[in-house]
Parts: structure tokens; C-alpha cells; sequence
């Protein structure tokens, strides 16, 4: 195998969030954070950039733009341009300028829950109002509830809608018809839409991710798309984003709230990342999302064989897993804490994305097998000790 994703990385000592903030003997299965080393292609290019040893100001060379452009044209087959692309800090930083660009005080942001922590964070650090579309879970599955939404978007207040495409953390890559109908109802409502397609490139076999910009052109809406390659290729020490649009004058206010915040100039060791990801990554994204895969098929004969009471929602991208515990009639927060305390694994409790993932958990299977065997191990005593309990 070209790429050995089964090698065990000590990373403890290295200053990581998802391992130094644990105790000695805890296994971190938490943050979106993979255990594995980048592609060496982009290793390369960084190793030669640093090797120049002069790090002064830097502009956004032409391969940036031609490389995220190349990239969108055969992975996500969108066609877009230069003019199109505005490079970010970050996206969350992104995310959070895009918000002060578009909305005021007394407005409200339309999130989808169970939903990425972070949207709730920068929300109300900019003071807005927010109001919560949950979504639908049934027999195992999510769907968008348009009613609800629509009811929602007509609230003259609502002014955006922040989507997470796909979805974190349950797992969904919404089809063109659902973005179809959120595109005619935020259209008929003016409701801006922001989506998130940091997962964008880890989707399974028999899904294709959809840039929601290429479904709201169609129609009278201003929506971005922000994009970036952290996510893919395990770069979140080197946050990088971009925005995407169509149109200019939208990209423009962004840049200038990019400028009033101090944020408009992105690391050139991360722009160098992202060029040599999106040029010379393909073979190693596609590796990794193979061995996610198989990742995926094992905590799903595990979980079916060893603690059925609970379920796994099916992932259609992403490598963070939604998984249903309820018939453990035990909350997301104590079976949090059982877990971490009792059999020293840290996952998400549901609830860290809002009411609607109570009785959820949220693991990490971006990692070697072994670990991933380790942690189910441990997600296994942690449910033993729970049934006997009762």
C-alpha cells in the first residue's frame, strides 16, 4: 500500500489539542482531528518551501487560485473562476466575517440541529439572534424539516440560513432535490444562505456532495459557498479556507469585513498546503477515504455484534460517526462522563450540538485500526457497566 494509514503516531508531547488536553491513558476519539499523517505530497511542498528560510510577506500566488479551481472542476464538477474565489483565514474566522458582512443586530441566523458546535460559538459571539430548524430523525435517518423552515424563513427577523453540507455530525449529504427546496424557500423569503462544505470531499461511494452555489444560481438568492482542504487532509493546525461566488459584490463587502477584522491575509505555509493538496492529493484523499470506509464497516460489525442497543446512523461523508443511544435510557452528558471517567474514552456528547442530539454520541474514526478496536473495546465495557447498573 501506497500510503500506510495503519501506522501508530505518537502524538503525545507534540502540543495537540486532541491528545495533551487528555489524561495519561485516555484515548481521544473527539475532535475532527485524523491520526494520520498528511500526503507526503504536500509534506514535500512544505519541507521545500521552509527549507528557503525567508518567511516575508507574501501574496496569493496564481497556483492557489488555479488549484482550487482544478480541483472543484473534477472532484465537485463545478466550473468556476478566478473572480469567483475569495482566500480566507479560516473557516471559521471565514464564517464569522461572513456573518458580520450580512447581518445586523436584532436579525437571526437559521441553523439545522444537531449541528457543528462551532455555528452555535460564533453566533452568539456576533450578538445575533438565532433560530433553530431541527432536524427530523426517523427510523434511523435525517431529513430537513421544510415546513418548519418555511415557517421559519417567513419570520421577517430570519435574514440567513447557515447550512452545513455536508452534514455535521449526522452524516448527510444532502441531495440536489433537498437543496433544491431550500434554495425556493429561502429565495421566496430573501434569506441568505452561507454553506459550510468543509467536509465536502469525504463522501462514500454511492453519494455525490453538491456545491450549494450550483443549485442557488438558479435561482433570486445570495449564497457563498466556503470551501477549504483542513478537513481532507488533516491541516487544521494550518487553517486555510476560501469563499465561492458568483458574484463580485458579494466577495467584495466579505474582503472588506476580511480587512476591518485583520484577517485578510492567509498564512503562505498554508497556502502553500493547500496548492499541494489540491494538485498532487487526489491518490491519497482517495486512499484515505477507502481506508475510512473500512473503518466505518468495522465499528458497524462491532457495534452489531458486541453492543447492540446501540445504533449507527448511516455516514454518507465525513469520518465522525452519530451514533443513537437511546435505549440506554441514559443522557448524552452521563454516558459522556461514564465513558471518559470510567473507561478513559473521550467522545462528543450529542448535546454539544445542541437539544436535538440529546441521547446521541459523536465518535471520531479517523484513526489506525488499532486505536479504532481500542476505543470500541472501551465504548463496550462503558455500555456493560451501564445495562448491569439498572
Amino acid at each position: 500500500m501506497k500510503y500506510n494509514f495503519d501506522e501508530i503516531i505518537e502524538r503525545r508531547g507534540t502540543n495537540s489539542i486532541k491528545w495533551d488536553a487528555a489524561d495519561r491513558g485516555v484515548l481521544p476519539m473527539w475532535v475532527a482531528d485524523m491520526d494520520f499523517k498528511t500526503a507526503p505530497e504536500i509534506t514535500e511542498a512544505l519541507s521545500t518551501k521552509i527549507a528557503q528560510g525567508i518567511f516575508g510577506y507574501s501574496s496569493i500566488p496564481a497556483e492557489f487560485y488555479d488549484a482550487v479551481i482544478n480541483w472543484w472542476k473534477s472532484v465537485h464538477r463545478y466550473p468556476i473562476k478566478k473572480n469567483h474565489i475569495l482566500p480566507g483565514p479560516g473557516m471559521i474566522p471565514t464564517l464569522s466575517a461572513i456573518l458580520r458582512t450580512f447581518i445586523k443586530s436584532g436579525d437571526t441566523i437559521i441553523i439545522q440541529p444537531p449541528v457543528y458546535n462551532h455555528f452555535y460559538h460564533f453566533i452568539k459571539n456576533c450578538g445575533f439572534g438565532m433560530s433553530e430548524n431541527n432536524l427530523v430523525y426517523k427510523e434511523g435517518h435525517y431529513q430537513i424539516d421544510f415546513d418548519d423552515l418555511e415557517l421559519i424563513a417567513s419570520d421577517p427577523k430570519s435574514k440567513l440560513l447557515l447550512l452545513c453540507n455536508p452534514h455535521n455530525p449526522v452524516g448527510r449529504v444532502w441531495k440536489r432535490s433537498e437543496l433544491e427546496r431550500i434554495a425556493e424557500i429561502c429565495s421566496r423569503h430573501q434569506v441568505m444562505v452561507i454553506s459550510d462544505e468543509m467536509h465536502a470531499d469525504i463522501v462514500y461511494e454511492g453519494h455525490q456532495h453538491i456545491p450549494f452555489i450550483s443549485v442557488a444560481e438558479r435561482y433570486n438568492l445570495k449564497a457563498v459557498t466556503c470551501g477549504s482542504p483542513c478537513k481532507t487532509f488533516n491541516l487544521a493546525g494550518l487553517p486555510i479556507s476560501y469563499v465561492i461566488s458568483k458574484n463580485e459584490d458579494i466577495l467584495s463587502k466579505i474582503q472588506r469585513t476580511f480587512e476591518i477584522q485583520e484577517t485578510g491575509y492567509p498564512n503562505p505555509i498554508a497556502v502553500t498546503a493547500l496548492i499541494a493538496a489540491y494538485k498532487n492529493g487526489a491518490g491519497w484523499m482517495e486512499a484515505l477515504k477507502d481506508y475510512l470506509y473500512q473503518n466505518l464497516q468495522y465499528l458497524k460489525n462491532y457495534i452489531d455484534n458486541n453492543v447492540p442497543d446501540i445504533k449507527v446512523i448511516p455516514l454518507e461523508a465525513t469520518y465522525l460517526v452519530w451514533l443513537d443511544c437511546h435505549s440506554l435510557n441514559t443522557s448524552s452528558e452521563v454516558l459522556y462522563k461514564i465513558l471518559l471517567e470510567e473507561e478513559k474514552l473521550w467522545v462528543n456528547p450529542g448535546t454539544m450540538y445542541g437539544e436535538a442530539g440529546e441521547g446521541f454520541l459523536r465518535i471520531n474514526i479517523g484513526c489506525p485500526r488499532e486505536i479504532l478496536s481500542d476505543g470500541l473495546n472501551r465504548l463496550k465495557n462503558a455500555v456493560s457497566k451501564i445495562k448491569n447498573a439498572y
